[in-house]
């Protein structure tokens, strides 16, 4: 039986430099563990948090947009298996930074920002950004991936909209309409107005849903890589605006730009009151306004 009431960690997290890959997975370890440590049973990672895997390339690729692209993948596997592990180990879920992961169709291959969904029992899930910034779409080459979805968890059932794909309710809206009632938000932004953009999206998504949405930012600079290069952000939980939550919808907020975990405790049972019996009723007039304007 799902929980109704559980604790969450979203990450704040700062890109490393490492000598070997083992120094990635005492990192790791150490911020799961720290979570776990809270209690906390949905652990989320920012976007392009795997970037920093790019440190143990040789120096020209450091720098390359492109061919680190195609070398990241040699890493792809080892990356899931450590988040697998500790998923195991604490029995978590964990939302896993996003992967700049290449797949092929009709014998083209292309580059889609990946996020990964580690279960438990170590099972794998994952979502695709639908809609790329023109910094991915026109210097980096990522493409927009699969289809949207809604995943079911051992916490209940989650969307993910990275970073720029919170801008857009449509996305949000079909993952709640498949079932979610957390939106994910795994981002980065390289400026106060962008992580604005990305936090004022959770937050609308939040409201006109009458969901949960958990924003998680990659913070700090990075002068190797022109990929992360600067990160400024915060990670927050955001909620709908009624009765039983908070009055600016805001249920934590980290603070900027400040490496760490920010923890929260959710309460699927008060979305569910709040859909049926809010002050207003965002969730379910959805349907009306989309008759509304199929009219008009």
């Amino acid at each position: 039986m799902l929980p109704d009431r559980f604790s969450i960690a979203t990450a704040q997290y700062d890109v490393s430099y490492f000598a070997q890959f083992a120094d990635f997975e005492k990192k790791l370890r150490r911020w799961v563990d720290e979570a776990a440590a809270s209690g906390a049973k949905l652990l989320v990672f920012p976007e392009y948090a795997s970037m920093e895997l790019c440190s143990l390339l040789p120096k020209p690729l450091q720098s390359d947009l492109h061919g680190q692209l195609a070398a990241m993948q040699a890493f792809l596997p080892s990356y899931l298996e450590v988040y697998q592990a500790l998923a195991q180990q604490h029995q978590l879920t964990l939302v896993a930074g996003s992967f700049p992961a290449q797949v092929e169709q009709g014998g083209q291959a292309y580059f889609v920002n990946r996020s990964y969904v580690v279960h438990p029992d170590g099972r794998l899930d994952s979502q695709d950004k639908q809609i790329m910034t023109r910094f991915e779409n026109e210097q980096w080459h990522i493409s927009p991936g699969g289809a949207i979805k809604a995943i079911n968890t051992a916490v209940g059932k989650i969307g993910i909209s990275i970073c720029y794909d919170s801008e857009f309710p449509l996305i949000a809206r079909r993952q709640v309409e498949l079932g979610a009632d957390m939106i994910i938000v795994p981002s980065v932004t390289d400026s106060v107005s962008g992580y604005h953009r990305v936090r004022i999206g959770s937050q609308a998504r939040a409201l006109e849903n009458q969901c949960y949405v958990i924003q998680s930012a990659l913070v700090g600079d990075v002068d190797w890589s022109p990929a992360v290069d600067v990160n400024r952000g915060a990670s927050g939980v955001y909620t709908p605006v009624d009765h039983d939550f908070p009055e600016d919808g805001i249920l934590v907020r980290g603070e900027m730009d400040q490496a760490s975990w920010v923890y929260a405790d959710l309460d699927l049972a008060a979305l569910r009151a709040v859909r049926s019996g809010g002050h207003v009723l965002n969730y379910r007039d959805w349907e009306w306004q989309q008759a509304r304007l199929q009219v008009e």
